[in-house]
């Protein structure tokens, strides 16, 4: 069975001050995190990788991780634009971002026609998630009434920063592992030992060891679909402001789970993410690569 990485890097990077953060080098040899998570995916079992980029950054794109991509692995491009709307619609004036994660995964329809792993471009995932996201998709299979998809759970302890607060999807699930809930939680950080977050109800009852997502899902080519429609509804709705609202992904999918139109298997992955948040998240990362290739996880020259 043929799979597909699906790599969103169209975003501007507005907290990480200057330069595209997807494209800060990483590795000895200039790459990039998205260099080590193609490289996780390829070993996975995954054989095509589409990264959703915007037209601007096209060149230096390419220049910097594209062009090395396609020699290793079949690459493809989508391209999220502002004005990349359904028949009917037009841009509000004043309005200048894209529409969000759901508006980018749902530039890959058309082309991504067999099941599909969805990743941020600065984030790192560890070996692992690929690993379990690839089998389940390989040995699992979609439904007319309701889709099929998965979710790598992340340990919230294991994906925080050093350096300021983060935004998380918290997750709920069953005995099962089923996914039945993603809240989202902005300014999760440790503080004083303790972890706080912007949401008192989740405060509650939030601790280290709890799920969240970290925006890599496991889905099948219904998902676009769903996506297309659901992207009507959110455009024709009054709610929100129509210069600042976003259609994204974790609440696409929490929406799909409270009207039964989805489960979403959760699976575990114990691996550290690094990832850049902040400027200063970068040295950091860069070590934690470093670490990974001189206890042999990774070949100094990545791609030889």
């Amino acid at each position: 069975m043929h799979t597909t990485l699906v790599i969103m890097a169209a975003g501007v990077g507005s907290r990480f001050g200057k330069g595209i953060k997807q494209l800060a080098k990483m590795g000895p040899g200039g790459e990039v995190i998205m260099d080590y998570s193609i490289y996780d995916a390829k070993q996975a079992g995954f054989d095509k990788v589409v990264f959703i980029i915007r037209k601007d950054i096209e060149a230096e794109f390419r220049e910097v991780i594209g062009d090395r991509i396609a020699k290793q692995i079949q690459v493809e491009y989508v391209y999220q634009e502002l004005s990349d709307l359904p028949a009917g619609f037009t841009v509000p004036e004043g309005r200048t971002k894209p529409w969000g994660t759901g508006q980018a995964i749902l530039c890959c329809r058309g082309v991504v026609k067999e099941p599909f792993v969805i990743i941020n471009a600065d984030d790192y995932y560890g070996k692992t998630a690929f690993k379990k996201l690839h089998d389940f998709l390989v040995n699992h299979e979609t439904t007319p009434d309701v889709m099929t998809m998965g979710m790598a759970g992340f340990i919230l302890k294991n994906t925080l920063s050093e350096n300021g607060a983060v935004t998380r999807g918290v997750c709920v699930a069953d005995e099962n592992e089923m996914l039945t809930q993603v809240i989202e939680t902005t300014g999760i950080a440790k503080k004083d030992g303790k972890l706080v977050c912007d949401r008192p109800d989740v405060q509650q009852w939030l601790q280290p060891e709890n799920w969240v997502s970290m925006n890599m899902w496991a889905c099948y080519p219904d998902f676009l679909e769903c996506l297309g429609k659901g992207f009507e509804e959110f455009l024709a709705s009054a709610e929100g402001d129509p210069c600042k609202k976003e259609y994204l992904v974790p609440i696409i999918i929490d929406g799909l789970l409270k009207s039964g139109k989805a489960t979403v298997k959760v699976l575990e992955t114990p691996d550290r993410w690094i990832g850049i948040t902040y400027q200063e998240d970068t040295e950091a990362a860069q070590k934690g690569f470093a670490d990974m290739i001189a206890a042999g996880e990774y070949p100094e020259k990545l791609w030889g």
